[in-house]
């Protein structure tokens, strides 16, 4: 059946046009969010655990095992070295599988229980709070900082400012001489670096990251998580009605309005939620949770300890925002088992499995041969056959380690030069070796010969395939 637009006069047509009173500017620049102190069960959870995250973080540099660096991600060198395990350019899939095994857990946990990690253990996060507790420390509460930002530069504006910009550097500088030394050796960092000592790169970096750190948490806080992290872009798709996130019970708290604690709010149809505007006050992105869920809310839990200490002052029960599921907030039974959270579970068991197995199956030992292609080959002074062969022979563990290099694939040969060769816990050493053999035994133009380096004490062989070349 054919369909036919209405086709409407254009003086019928009611245009509407937006109201110039309302309108606001999507890209305006950063309004200043003042973000108001809380206290409750949520908030000292939070602190404690960014914390905990804290500490892990700046210990592991200065961790030993086997008289180095325990965490040491050497990208000179080409070599990661993870406590007892060092990883190798040829290592790569080891570190593939952990970031698969990281971004399928992250996916697994949003899916239950939404941006519980932007909330709790996001490194901006923690930081931005770090940060923002100077601010309180050194300018005041709320009110206070509103204050000081409106009133004209004195004195004490100006000490004040100086001191809380001065505590952001220097806690930006700590940070990124811990993380840079994650990728150099850390004492020696810390001892050229106060020296002026440091080399280029390392100075570099170390002034880069602490620029980086400084601007993140101090200057730009909501906008790295409205507006430049991926992860507040699709972390909708990975939501469902039976996802815990923070929320705000319509049912609960409308409709909302002010009043006095001696209120009988039933009497006169109100609903619990007073319109305080708390919930907005100490929220860090700076949105208001009553008007549903929003991307930029990242689950922190700020609004729901503030709400509970409003609803305690005034006799009202708890829970009018709490972090619940949208099926629940329409009186439904939240659904802790579904489709989507088990195929996320089901995929990141596998490639932790996956990853688990290739760490297990991996060889503290690497052989790599190269012929000498300058020349073929060459014949000695007893007739015999020569081949010149360049052993690369890498030691992945942590320990010096003896390895001794035999030749197989002819009955009567003689292996010139190094045959035993001691080589540091993840080192490499280049050995150049001449395979002589018996003429008898070459029949043909290329013959195929096995190089085979075990260590002294048995606990690792590696065998590697070459050829042998006569005309």
């Amino acid at each position: 059946m054919e369909q036919k637009v209405k086709v409407m006069a254009a003086d019928q047509v009611k245009i509407q046009r937006p109201d110039p009173d309302k309108r606001s500017n999507d890209y305006s620049p950063r309004s200043r969010i003042y973000v108001r102190d809380v206290k409750g069960k949520l908030e000292w959870f939070r602190r404690g655990f960014g914390f905990l995250l804290l500490f892990v973080f700046a210990l592991i540099p200065w961790l030993q095992w086997n008289g180095d660096q325990a965490v040491l991600l050497d990208i000179a060198n080409q070599r990661f070295r993870i406590f007892g395990m060092t990883l190798w350019p040829q290592d790569l899939t080891i570190l593939a599988w952990v970031s698969i095994v990281a971004a399928f857990a992250l996916f697994f946990v949003t899916t239950l229980y939404g941006r519980v990690w932007c909330g709790f253990m996001c490194p901006q996060t923690t930081w931005t709070f770090i940060f923002m507790w100077f601010e309180k420390k050194i300018e005041g509460p709320r009110n206070k900082r509103i204050a000081l930002d409106r009133r004209p530069w004195d004195f004490d504006k100006l000490w004040r400012k100086t001191a809380k910009h001065t505590s952001w550097l220097l806690v930006a500088l700590l940070t990124a001489m811990t993380f840079v030394g994650y990728f150099t050796n850390v004492r020696e960092l810390f001892t050229d670096f106060w020296t002026f000592d440091t080399g280029f790169w390392a100075t570099f970096s170390v002034l880069f990251f602490t620029f980086c750190t400084y601007g993140n948490a101090g200057w730009m806080r909501e906008i790295m998580c409205t507006h430049m992290c991926p992860y507040a872009r699709f972390q909708s798709a990975m939501f469902d009605k039976d996802t815990v996130t923070v929320s705000y019970d319509p049912n609960m708290g409308e409709p909302r309005g002010p009043r006095s604690k001696r209120t009988d709010y039933k009497a006169k149809g109100l609903g619990t939620c007073i319109d305080c505007y708390m919930c907005v006050q100490v929220c860090p992105t700076g949105i208001d949770i009553r008007n549903g869920l929003q991307y930029e809310c990242i689950n922190c839990g700020a609004c729901v300890d503030a709400c509970n200490d409003v609803m305690d002052k005034m006799n009202y029960p708890r829970g009018l925002i709490r972090f619940t599921t949208e099926r629940n907030l329409e009186g439904g039974r939240t659904r802790k088992t579904r489709f989507k959270a088990v195929g996320y579970f089901v995929v990141m068991v596998i490639m932790a499995t996956l990853l688990v197995w290739d760490i297990s199956t991996r060889k503290p030992l690497e052989v790599d041969i190269l012929r000498d292609r300058n020349q073929l080959y060459s014949i000695s002074m007893e007739g015999w056959v020569q081949n010149v062969y360049t052993l690369k022979i890498l030691n992945k563990s942590q320990l010096p380690q003896t390895f001794t290099i035999e030749a197989q694939g002819f009955e009567r040969t003689q292996l010139l030069g190094t045959t035993e060769v001691t080589i540091d816990g993840g080192s490499i050493a280049t050995v150049p070796v001449t395979l002589a053999v018996h003429p008898d035994e070459v029949t043909e133009r290329v013959q195929d010969i096995y190089f085979v380096v075990s260590s002294t004490d048995g606990t690792v062989t590696e065998q590697h395939q070459t050829s042998f070349l006569y005309e």
